[in-house]
């Protein structure tokens, strides 16, 4: 699934979040998750989780100000490029974590993961709240990041508008089901 974006759909409570979680291996699951054919189990936790980076819909934030959730070891210029890219600039590194929007919340846990170099993300309505014009700088970095990174994106969320810009399959879970779903070749977020 190398690049490639799954969408992810369902009713409330259906269990998507709870998808994710589990291929974060954040959850007790009885499944095997595998990444580049070795299971999830035989990683070291930490080492798992900086591989498979889940971007949820509210991000959890431990410092006061943004710039200090950035890995000490990260390269800065990265750095600055992926927030120039999600609409910020310089000055944003020093932002109080308190006065953050939740869509400026969102768009900073994307690049505080992008910064990490994960294999693969994980996107729990992770846009929902940003206007169209924010959701799609946002939808952009995404895309670039995994084709530059030939990394699997799952992108769960509740508009599928968005879903069809950004992916090629679509996973529609429902209480007792799964479906799957091709979708038309025309969106912005394609290759």
């Amino acid at each position: 699934m190398g690049g490639a974006c799954l969408g992810v759909c369902g009713a409330s409570g259906v269990g998507k979040t709870l998808l994710l979680r589990s291929l974060a291996d954040l959850d007790r699951h009885d499944g095997t998750v595998l990444l580049d054919g070795r299971g999830s189990s035989t990683y070291p936790g930490p080492e798992w989780r900086s591989l498979v980076a889940l971007i949820p819909a509210e991000s959890r934030w431990w410092y006061p100000e943004f710039g200090h959730h950035l890995p000490s070891g990260c390269n800065a210029s990265d750095a600055r490029q992926l927030l120039a890219a999600c609409g910020f600039e310089d000055d944003v590194l020093g932002w109080q974590v308190s006065r953050l929007s939740t869509g400026e919340k969102q768009r900073l846990a994307l690049v505080r993961a992008l910064v990490r170099k994960p294999a693969v993300l994980l996107l729990d309505e992770t846009g929902s709240g940003l206007d169209l014009e924010n959701g799609l700088l946002l939808e952009k970095v995404v895309k670039e990041y995994r084709l530059a990174h030939d990394a699997p994106v799952i992108w769960v969320s509740h508009d599928r508008e968005q879903l069809a810009r950004v992916s090629r399959q679509l996973l529609t879970l429902q209480q007792n089901r799964i479906d799957i779903a091709g979708l038309a070749q025309t969106g912005e977020g394609r290759s």
